[in-house]
């Protein structure tokens, strides 16, 4: 299993959580989804490495943006 961070710009509320979360959900190999309106903050658990350019789209896809935390 592997983690990844990324701060999320632009969500406010419940939806704007459940819009990432589903999108990001929708990665293959994607394992569990964690986000936080209130820190900007998204946590992917994922069985293989993601490509931070998915995800980035991912986000985007959901109406936001992202940036990877190193």
């Amino acid at each position: 299993m592997t983690t990844s961070e990324y701060r999320v710009d632009g969500m406010s509320c419940a939806h704007c959580e459940a819009a990432v979360k589903d999108e990001v959900g929708r990665l293959p190999g994607v394992q569990r989804v964690e986000v936080s309106a209130d820190t900007g903050r998204l946590v992917i658990t994922s069985s293989v490495p993601l490509d931070s350019a998915a995800v980035l789209g991912a986000v985007d896809e959901a109406g936001y943006e992202a940036v990877l935390v190193a």
